[in-house]
């Protein structure tokens, strides 16, 4: 274990023992406890269970272990805002008007698992990033949507042991900034860092990567550190613990995209009384949007209708691996505006995208747009925006300063951060990084052909405007954001100087 890890998880247990032992039989109570432990921009497949070879992630390891382990999982938008709505309310974000929209409210019309649990007599509260980016008043909330804002350990010690709780265990791990070369020092191995097929195999490039998995491995530490509080209060078997992340990585083609590097995520859960058969692992194509359904029947409580997502927890109450629900089989998302960084408007970059086992088909609503944002800041909407749908950091950088150093490196630059035709189709047994766009392929017309109607099929079935005749707004809504900007060519210069 790192040395940074290391000492994380003996600081957090110790004043994890001043929490009084509860016997859970004691309480008087039967439903589960929650304690849903969600990252910021950590991405599939970037945990040991999931077979990478540097990452150390003990805490989710052991709830795959112990639990069940969700092999396609994928959010409903890659963008923390809608992402985090998505998963509050159990629907689709495109149902969620302005929370669609980083920094958009999300409307106390719609219902969420945290306000039906504590009108059900669960204790509700949050640990540092949870819901948002956004202003919860301008949505009609008087309090935060995830109830108060407190550590595990005071919420723990604080708690009525009478009821139930329901707690959101969030962090801004692994989001930007990084402080450069911290995976190193912490003793990872760089030249094993994997690194996807529209990146160049660069130190530069693998480090910036480690770096990520640095604060992936200290969000690990703070969720080992939260076990410990549970079983030293007598709870973890009657909790049941998700342990996910909002989105994929915040680099380049990942956070932001509808490619597996940026929608599919890290999934396990356990359920000591629910899971009569730990240990699993579970092919099944599910959403965030049915973790909510999944809370409240576990809870007892009725799932409202507006929910698009589905329960899992037959899936958990299983004894079977694999594909346990045949129509299960594929699942869908998209994004509409992350941020404000287009040339000469503030629209977003709308697209919808199909995923099963074969294939991965996107939809791109506007291809004249830049799916990262304008390459040209000094004509930017937002003023000095540059690239502003990929946060900035060295893998960015080094793709922009070498990008015409090379045929393969043009390539790769286009492959980030050029434009983008109104279909993408790939096949995923041969490109799994998903780089080799077949849309036009004439081999693959019948699939594509078929796959786009599934995928408009199932978007008028869950009320997409942008399949429906109700009205787009996704543009016109308000963004109070900031974005990435240019550093300057100075700063690029002493970027050059130090590779």
């Amino acid at each position: 274990m790192r040395l940074a890890c290391l000492k994380s998880i003996i600081a957090i247990a110790l004043i994890a023992g001043s929490v009084a032992i509860t016997n859970a039989a004691d309480s008087n109570r039967d439903r589960p406890n929650i304690l849903f432990c969600f990252a910021d921009d950590w991405g599939w497949p970037h945990a040991g269970v999931y077979g990478d070879p540097v990452v150390k992630t003990p805490a989710f390891d052991r709830l795959a272990k112990e639990g069940v382990l969700f092999d396609h999982a994928f959010i409903s938008s890659p963008s923390c805002t809608p992402s985090r709505n998505a998963v509050l309310t159990g629907q689709q974000f495109f149902r969620l008007g302005t929370g669609a929209n980083l920094y958009g409210a999300l409307d106390v019309k719609h219902p969420t698992f945290v306000k039906l649990l504590e009108e059900a007599g669960y204790q509700t509260g949050h640990w540092r990033k949870a819901w948002g980016p956004g202003k919860f008043a301008e949505g009609g909330y008087k309090s935060h949507p995830c109830g108060q804002q407190q550590s595990f350990v005071q919420f723990m010690n604080d708690r009525d042991s009478s009821k139930p709780f329901c707690f959101w265990f969030g962090t801004s791990d692994p989001h930007r900034g990084y402080k450069k070369g911290t995976g190193r020092q912490s003793g990872m191995d760089i030249d094993k860092v994997p690194v996807p097929d529209f990146y160049p195999d660069v130190e530069e490039v693998r480090s910036d990567i480690a770096d990520y998995y640095f604060e992936v491995e200290r969000w690990n530490s703070d969720v080992m550190a939260a076990l410990k509080l549970l079983e030293n209060a007598g709870e973890l078997e009657n909790t049941i613990i998700a342990m996910s992340g909002d989105h994929g990585m915040p680099f380049p083609r990942c956070k932001g995209n509808l490619y597996d590097w940026g929608s599919r995520v890290p999934l396990a859960m356990r359920w000591g009384k629910g899971v009569p058969k730990p240990g699993r692992t579970v092919t099944d194509f599910v959403s965030t949007t049915d973790l909510a359904p999944t809370f409240l029947e576990a809870a007892g409580i009725d799932v409202p209708k507006a929910m698009s997502g589905r329960s899992l927890v037959s899936i958990l109450k299983s004894e079977k691996d694999g594909r346990l629900e045949a129509d299960r089989k594929a699942v869908v998302y998209g994004r509409e505006r992350h941020t404000d960084c287009q040339e000469d408007s503030d629209d977003g970059f709308p697209s919808r995208a199909l995923r099963t086992d074969d294939y991965l088909y996107i939809r791109n609503y506007a291809p004249d747009r830049w799916p990262a944002g304008t390459p040209n800041y000094a004509t930017a909407y937002k003023k000095n925006a540059w690239l502003g749908d990929c946060d900035n950091g060295p893998t960015k950088s080094y793709l922009w300063i070498n990008r015409d150093s090379s045929s393969t490196m043009q390539r790769l630059y286009e492959l980030n951060f050029g434009k983008r035709p109104a279909e993408e189709l790939y096949v995923l047994s041969e490109d799994p990084d998903q780089v080799k766009n077949l849309a036009n392929d004439p081999a693959y017309a019948t699939i594509k052909s078929k796959l786009a109607d599934q995928l408009t099929g199932v978007l008028i079935q869950l009320n997409d405007p942008r399949e429906t005749n109700a009205a787009i707004e996704f543009d016109d809504y308000p963004y109070s954001g900031g974005v990435p900007t240019y550093p300057g060519d100075k700063a690029f210069e002493l970027y050059r100087d130090d590779r």
